[in-house]
């Protein structure tokens, strides 16, 4: 009989071309089984750190010993069973059923020392997890952070500086911060009694002018601060207290950064300075691509990304450090052959040196893209193969991925419950089991096999991490898959070129901008992938939050993928699924139509259901939509905008530059041709309007103030602007931003309407001393939401037949007040509340006008 050495390639050796020693299963005629002894331990030690991080210190240390005395018990046992087993019976005797018996005894034994480790892992990464907490709470930070008192401390940044979204609350968004993470070296309480230590902060600056200095921070920089201490966050962190230093002036720099860190700091620079010429995305994208940049990564396009699903692509990640190993090594299975692939081989490099030269390059890329948990995962998993490639040693990916989370998790038990980590891991560990089955399941139905590697791959990956993603983002991307198809093969050409260009951007900066600008292109062909998905109505759909929004989407994924086999037998139940998913993408308006009833053909007018905001539509021909507001968030904007069939909007008015009526604007820009933004007198608040003007300024759109009694016609549209009244008149300018909003008298064939904004009582009697025969309308945008701030004879002259509210639901202010609604009601309107109602459309005129909401 022909042994499995026997069955070779003729000229192949079975040997290391270094060591002598025999191949391993990375030679692909030698593969053998998957090697899963390690996943239970490093599963045992992420689960015990997850749950004994941030824990209290008594109930670390009894899970620890309830598993230490679990472990060595069922150790114990197992090997009193194996010397049992030895002393029972002499050598050569018994017969087949005995022998049987024995291995079904050496089997339990085996399971019982397999549980026995991983008791024993789970008791050493509860001990880690509590000694790091344990090191926290430390005094005197921790009594310090406990009465928020004022210290002077002296740290060592050991991050980059990273930027706050902002989020809208209420009429305001929350001021941009900057989160530098550091250690405190030395600290003077305000006893004056002084403390050396290394115990980590989290600073939180929110500078003015200063910023840009804050940003150019780099890790090792050592820092003089006189602030506040606090309490963490959150529970769990891994940082003692929270410090926030007085003022808002430039960092006091007390020790410059290592000369390690300034190499670093340089090349990272170098590449921002050679993608500076670049078109937007990929000026913004290409530095977060390749080295983790993502300081000009803007909100708008953060979105756009998180709607396609494509957030890893943004920033790097252990796929960009894998894509550099196997240029340099070819791909591990190829590497202990005589036919080796990379660049190492075609430079006369040995099998030793390449491992050698790899660790490096892993060190490097470690340092220069900062130890982000997906960078250190794949850092890792890259040292444990290179090590096995060097050494001829059996390599399998599955456990220096398990060996990998054990190890790391040891050592930062916070990974345990970093999100990034467990997207790293999750994707990774589909990628090497269930994403071959996938792809050989679609090779064996006549798939291609290059596309059935790269679908089997994406669909593996997006059904394992969407439960996850769920927990972050509480919505599922519908696009996800055939973006990331689109997208993946830029991937590796942006990566190589863009750090050739970072290589070279100290020495030789033209031809860095040379290759920067050819790796823009890659770039550019991702960010528009994102963006074409991202347009799409259907990209993404609303999911419950939490882990019971994830543990949902988990079942339903593992019954579709249970229910796979049986339905691919039946190509027309394959085909009716696929066309259900392309019109749940595309949702095609006249679908949508027929399905919900709204909006109605004819609609005239249309009270978006924004939340806690503004946005309204007014109907200026097909497909044509001057849109007035534009509400707090701008998926709920775009939603509506096409709900409606509005692809063109002739003119934008921004009442007034609150944000719950300004921050939607990127939805309103998004594929859509805006002519111009008409805006308030008031720049107020100033970072609002700011915001509106850098934002028209990228999408090319200009800007105008609407001025006082002016009157415009757009196809059926006729209005005229009646408040600001400027300088008219003897009425004095608005001062506050809600009394400056701009406030619009509209007819619409039939149909009258009055747009008021936020005005206030003030603003509203100013109204009707300018216009005292003020007419009665047909449709009233009732001011503020609704709030109590109502001047009654303002309702008394306007006397509308259709009182609109638009209000968010649950909202924290009593809006809309109740006497407001019985006043309106009392004039004989109609109240409607998108809160109760959805989007509202209004149609017809006369006897015939009605309103429709959408719930």
């Amino acid at each position: 009989m022909s042994r499995p050495e026997d069955l070779r390639p003729e000229g192949r050796p079975d040997v290391h071309t270094v060591s002598g020693r025999r191949l391993g299963v990375s030679d692909p005629q030698q593969e053998g089984p998957v090697d899963l002894r390690l996943v239970p331990p490093a599963l045992a030690t992420w689960a015990a750190a997850a749950l004994a991080v941030g824990a209290p210190g008594r109930w670390t240390a009894v899970g620890t010993v309830v598993c230490l005395v679990a472990g060595l018990v069922l150790l114990g046992v197992s090997r009193a069973s194996a010397d049992r087993a030895r002393c029972a019976r002499p050598a050569g005797e018994g017969d087949a059923r005995d022998g049987g018996e024995i291995t079904v005894r050496k089997r339990r034994r085996l399971h019982a020392t397999a549980a026995a480790a991983a008791l024993l892992c789970a008791a050493t990464g509860a001990t880690a997890a509590g000694l790091h907490s344990a090191y926290l709470r430390q005094e005197p930070v921790h009594g310090l952070a406990q009465r928020f008192a004022q210290v002077e401390a002296e740290v060592t940044v050991t991050s980059d500086a990273r930027q706050t979204r902002t989020q809208v609350r209420g009429d305001h968004s929350t001021p941009v911060a900057l989160l530098l993470d550091a250690e405190i070296t030395r600290l003077t309480a305000p006893d004056g009694a002084v403390s050396r230590l290394r115990v980590p902060v989290l600073v939180i600056v929110s500078p003015d002018h200063s910023a840009a200095q804050w940003q150019r921070l780099l890790p090792s920089t050592r820092l003089r601060l006189s602030g506040r201490l606090s309490p963490p966050l959150h529970s769990g962190e891994r940082n003692a207290a929270v410090l926030r230093p007085d003022g808002d002036g430039p960092p006091r720099v007390i020790g410059p950064p290592t000369l390690v860190q300034r190499t670093a700091g340089g090349l990272r620079a170098g590449l921002r300075t050679a993608t500076e010429g670049l078109e937007p995305d990929a000026r913004a994208l290409l530095p977060g691509l390749v080295v983790g940049d993502t300081s000009r990564v803007t909100p708008e396009l953060h979105d756009v990304f998180q709607a396609a699903d494509l957030t890893h692509l943004m920033a790097v990640s252990g796929a960009n450090l894998a894509i550099l190993l196997v240029l340099l090594i070819g791909p591990p299975g190829t590497a202990l052959r005589v036919e080796r692939r990379g660049l190492a081989p075609r430079l006369g490099l040995s099998l030793r040196i390449t491992a050698l030269l790899g660790g490096g390059l892993t060190l490097a890329f470690v340092l220069v893209c900062r130890p982000e948990p997906s960078v250190l995962r794949a850092a890792v998993c890259g040292l444990i193969t290179l090590l096995a490639i060097g050494t001829g040693r059996r390599r399998s990916l599955i456990p220096a991925l398990a060996a990998a989370v054990l190890l790391l998790v040891l050592y930062d038990p916070w990974l345990a419950r970093s999100y990034g980590f467990v997207l790293s891991v999750l994707a990774t560990g589909a990628l090497l089991t269930v994403a071959p089955l996938w792809s050989a399941a679609l090779r064996r139905r006549r798939v291609l096999p290059r596309l059935a590697e790269a679908l089997g791959a994406a669909a593996a990956a997006q059904a394992v991490c969407a439960p996850v993603v769920v927990v972050l983002a509480s919505r599922v991307s519908l696009v996800a898959i055939p973006c990331n198809l689109l997208a993946e093969f830029a991937v590796a050409p942006a990566t190589v070129l863009g750090f050739a260009a970072l290589a070279l951007a100290p020495v030789a900066i033209p031809v860095a901008q040379l290759l920067a600008r050819i790796a823009g292109w890659p770039a550019g062909w991702i960010a528009s992938v994102a963006r074409t998905g991202a347009a799409l109505p259907g990209a993404e759909v609303d999911w419950p939050d939490g882990w019971q929004g994830a543990l949902l989407l988990a079942a339903l994924t593992a019954l579709a993928v249970l229910s796979a086999r049986r339905i691919a037998r039946h190509p027309w139940v394959c085909s009716a699924a696929a066309l259900l998913l392309v019109l749940a993408v595309l949702r095609p308006v006249p679908l949508t139509r027929v399905l919900t009833g709204w909006p109605p053909p004819d609609w005239v007018f249309a009270m978006c259901d924004v939340g806690q905001g503004d946005a309204m539509v007014l109907a200026a021909g097909a497909g044509d939509g001057v849109v007035v507001d534009t509400g707090p968030d701008p998926r709920l904007a775009d939603r509506c905008l096409h709900d409606l069939g509005v692809t063109r909007v002739p003119l934008l008015l921004l009442t007034h530059f609150h944000a719950d009526h300004v921050r939607g604007l990127t939805g309103v820009l998004r594929g859509r041709a805006v002519g111009a933004i008409q805006t308030t007198s008031l720049d107020e608040p100033p970072d609002q309007a700011a915001f509106v003007r850098r934002t028209a300024a990228a999408a090319r759109v200009p800007v105008m103030r609407a001025a006082p009694g002016e009157r415009r016609r757009i196809g059926p549209l006729d209005w005229r602007v009646l408040w600001p009244v400027g300088g008219v008149t003897a009425v004095p300018e608005p001062e506050e931003p809600n009394d400056a909003s701009v406030t619009l008298f509209v007819r619409s064939g039939g149909l009258t309407l009055l747009l008021l904004g936020d005005l206030e009582p003030p603003a509203q009697q100013g109204l009707l001393r300018q216009y005292p025969a003020l007419p009665r309308v047909d449709v009233l945008k009732v001011a503020h939401h609704g709030s109590a701030h109502q001047d009654p004879a303002l309702l008394r002259s306007a006397h509308p037949r259709l009182a609109l509210v638009s209000v968010g639901k649950d909202n924290p202010y009593g809006h809309p007040a109740a006497r407001t609604v019985e006043e309106l009601r009392a004039e004989g309107a109609v109240v409607l509340r998108t809160d109760l109602d959805g989007a509202i459309a209004v149609t017809g005129s006369g006897p015939g006008l009605r309103a429709v909401g959408r719930s």
